[in-house]
């Protein structure tokens, strides 16, 4: 299963699932959902943290999160 945290700078993908439990509430609250398109934007030193472009917003997710996020690349 391919995840978030295997995406390089400019691929997208579609979120699949994840385990509700891993992914914080305020991520959640942004608009990561499954169904929606993630793009990976920029990666920081050591891949950690990741930063998306998820249902137009602009967030930086911890390289933990983006492992449990699965997603089908696009």
């Amino acid at each position: 299963m391919t995840t978030i945290a295997h995406l390089e700078r400019g691929e997208k993908g579609i979120i699949l699932d994840f385990p509700i439990d891993s992914v914080p509430l305020k991520l959640l609250e942004m608009g990561c959902l499954p169904g929606l398109e993630v793009e990976l934007i920029q990666l920081a030193p050591f891949r950690d943290p990741l930063y998306l472009n998820i249902n137009g917003s602009h967030v930086a997710i911890r390289l933990e999160t983006a492992q449990r996020i699965n997603i089908e690349r696009i």
